[in-house]
């Protein structure tokens, strides 16, 4: 029997998946990140094609350590979540000061109809069971959405993220909240 919550938002959160990342994807990634939710908090800057094609590639292509996923919903491609070893990127750690071997999440929900739904909690619980915790020996995860960014935090606290300091980086404030892989708990 489906649980309440998901009863209650009309979704079956067992139709959520992760898939890499691939060539196909890049005009939907340019069309989410200058438009809507995603331009606002995620890109902070509008793209051009060769933008989007010179950030994703290398990740596509393996050129660079982030691991880029499209979030799906009922197998339609709905947003953009990614992870990477926070050390493995050495300016980025020196920023945050997080020294623990810890992996780095972010993500946005680009199609319209899904945003403010309810999904964020169980996208990130899913990807953290399936992707971040399963697939690397990091001890914890940190995101680090911009401050002003309320319902991200309130969605991330709802999975377990607890707040940690704000930091300055190259890319602004960041709000660093963090969870232990010894303290996740899928719901």
């Amino acid at each position: 029997m489906k649980k309440l919550e998901e009863l209650a938002m009309g979704y079956d959160f067992n139709l959520l998946s992760f898939r890499k990342l691939d060539r196909n994807d890049l005009d939907k990634m340019h069309k989410w990140l200058n438009n809507g939710f995603a331009a606002q908090w995620y890109g902070k800057k509008q793209m051009t094609m060769d933008e989007v094609k010179e950030k994703y590639l290398p990740y596509i292509n393996n050129e660079k350590p982030t691991q880029s996923y499209i979030i799906s919903y009922e197998n339609k491609p709905i947003g953009y979540i990614q992870t990477y070893k926070i050390n493995e990127y050495p300016e980025y750690a020196k920023q945050v000061a997080i020294v623990e071997d810890a992996s780095g999440l972010d993500l946005f929900i680009g199609e319209e109809e899904f945003i403010h739904k309810g999904l964020g909690k169980h996208i990130v619980g899913r990807f953290l069971k399936e992707i971040v915790f399963s697939l690397s020996d990091s001890v914890s995860c940190i995101l680090g959405p911009e401050p002003d960014n309320i319902v991200a935090i309130k969605t991330y606290e709802k999975v377990g993220f607890k707040y940690v300091k704000t930091v300055s980086t190259d890319d602004g404030d960041e709000y660093i909240m963090r969870i232990g892989k010894d303290e996740f708990e899928y719901f």
